[in-house]
């Protein structure tokens, strides 16, 4: 009996070891396949070997094209096609990226070029990145047939760091999905980066003795009395109240005057989410009336510029800048640029952020911003998609929010944003030999790198409660933004329920392409005359009729199919 069962356990010992090594080795099999994340998981998943790696022997290749920002600077003889980016693709990765064409992007050059390779039938590279500037290119790409599920190669091999930026908001796949496939993967973003909030220079609320305005009532008060009691000695005529302008929208990134609707419940020149859960057009929503209204009392009262109609975003920032604005409505960045000259040419002047007022009834509202910048595409002939994935893996761990100490903590590239000097510590700026690269990451095969959408904001939320910068976006935003920004990020988040995202985010729809250039010549037409006083703003129910009779209702049933597909 203690023969056989000696045997019997001996047999089992053998069975156990073999099972055991046969799972070590799976692991291994596994691990070495794996970036990061679930990525080599996924790839795993039916295969007894992933096409996911980590470096790839001999070297694939990923083709694509590039628009070249004019501002962008090289130095040791690189270019776009051929940098310290693509080496590091081809060293670290086994990723050689080849270029089929690249272009300096000026007057829409990278778009004009795509479209007539798309015209012609000319070889189209593996990866496209388009930027927002032209949302049209990125739809045209899609329905040329040319490029396939993004969304299923994300899921199969995306690591966890960039699938959990992606899911701060679903709703950044909706421009890109057809029919239930998501046809690109978004090109994340920082958040918040053109909400807006105001400026409003201190020094002259301290000298008035007047607190900052929360309501609208309270902030026409400040107007007037910068207007006609200006604390710097400015005659009236001399004063710019509140810098705004719309010279081609009331929907802008800086001296925007749509929160001025949001006082009353709208966003004008976009898509709201209305109370019976569709999407609205917001310019023809009745709350734009009493905002009308309101800029026409200012304008004729003298606390907007005369010249608003004609004035774009950079216009506004003159007088800001000048020293002879009071307000001015922008970003959270702006206390360095461009703000942080007003001090140049006012000795004394502090500009300080402040929440947007509220309405009569206590609403408040600005234009939200998008977590995105972008769109990826992935030609549906591509042989290593796979690969994009073991790239941006990488760079999402790694890169979009570095620790103290790791790989990417100073700066992307030693002798282009960073340098160390002869005693082993870090250099920066005209201290780097050749002079320093402002922008390395706009090399990478993805605009920027990869960026994770609340990272920025949580680094300036840090500085903002008094943490010194330690890590390399904190110390990034301390030294490269303006002083007040980790202030007024904190002031932009205090008001976070009032940021209103355009909801429609898909393509043109048929009626648009026909009549939505009519369209909004008579809305900016209609609004510019109420505002200047040459039409009753009864003109503005008559604007609406003509609107909906003329495309408009057949925009919102188009715009509201779309919107059925993606909620």
């Amino acid at each position: 009996m203690k023969s056989k069962a000696s045997k019997s356990w001996l047999t089992m010992l053998t069975l156990t070891l073999i099972l055991s090594l046969l799972a070590a080795c799976s692991n291994n099999s596994s691990s070495s396949n794996t970036n990061s994340g679930n990525a080599g998981t996924a790839a795993n998943t039916g295969n007894s070997e992933s096409v996911y790696k980590e470096k790839y022997e001999p070297p694939v290749t990923i083709s694509t094209v590039w628009g070249v920002d004019p501002a962008l600077k090289f130095k040791n003889g690189e270019s776009i096609e051929n940098n310290v980016a693509t080496k590091w693709a081809l060293d670290k990765f086994g990723i050689d990226i080849k270029s089929l064409w690249s272009v300096t992007d000026t007057n829409g050059a990278f778009a004009t070029k795509l479209r007539l390779s798309l015209t012609s039938g000319q070889e189209l590279p593996d990866i496209v990145v388009v930027g927002n500037d032209d949302p049209q290119l990125a739809q045209d790409l899609i329905d040329s047939g040319a490029f396939q599920d993004a969304g299923a190669l994300f899921d199969k091999y995306a690591n966890d760091t960039w699938k959990a930026a992606m899911e701060m908001d679903s709703n950044v796949w909706n421009p890109y999905i057809r029919d239930g496939v998501r046809m690109g993967i978004p090109l994340l973003d920082y958040a918040y980066n053109h909400d807006y909030l105001l400026w409003i220079r201190q020094d002259w609320l301290d000298k008035l003795n007047m607190e900052a305005p929360k309501t609208i009532e309270e902030l026409e008060a400040v107007l007037e009395a910068f207007k006609n009691n200006n604390p710097q000695g400015l005659k009236p005529d001399q004063v710019t109240p509140l810098s705004i302008g719309f010279k081609s929208s009331l929907n802008t990134w800086m001296g925007d005057p749509s929160w001025i609707f949001g006082a009353y419940g709208t966003i004008p020149e976009q898509w709201n989410l209305a109370a019976d859960g569709t999407l609205e057009y917001g310019s023809v929503n009745e709350a734009m009336k009493p905002g009308l209204v309101k800029l026409n009392e200012w304008y004729n009262k003298g606390y907007i510029p005369r010249e608003a109609a004609l004035w774009d975003e950079n216009k506004t920032a003159e007088p800001a800048v000048a020293g002879t604005a009071g307000i001015i409505p922008g970003p959270y960045w702006m206390s360095g640029w461009p703000l942080l000259d007003t001090a140049k040419n006012v000795e004394g002047a502090v500009w300080k952020p402040y929440p947007i007022p509220t309405g009569p009834d206590g609403k408040a509202g600005r234009h939200g911003t998008h977590f995105t910048n972008g769109v990826i595409l992935i030609n549906k002939d591509m042989k290593h998609p796979e690969a994009l994935f073991t790239y941006q893996n990488y760079l999402f761990d790694n890169y979009a929010n570095p620790a103290p100490g790791s790989e990417f903590d100073l700066g992307l590239f030693k002798g282009y944003d960073y340098d160390i000097d002869e005693n082993g510590n870090p250099v920066f700026g005209d201290d780097i030999p050749g002079g320093q690269i402002i922008a390395p990451a706009r090399y990478f095969l993805v605009r920027d790198g990869a960026r994770i959408p609340d990272a920025q904001m949580n680094a300036l939320l840090a500085l903002a409660d008094g943490k010194e910068p330690e890590t390399r976006l904190e110390k990034d935003v301390a030294v490269n933004y303006g002083p007040d920004t980790p202030a007024a990020a904190k002031v932009l988040l205090s008001q976070e329920d009032i940021s209103m995202k355009n909801m429609f985010t898909g393509p043109t729809t048929p009626t648009m392409k026909m009549k939505l250039d009519y369209l909004n010549k008579l809305e900016l037409q209609t609004f510019n005359e109420i505002i200047y006083g040459k039409k009753p703003v009864d003109a503005f129910d008559k604007f609406v009729e003509t609107w909906k009779s003329s495309g408009g209702a057949d925009i919102t049933k188009e715009v509201n199919e779309w919107y059925q597909t993606v909620k």
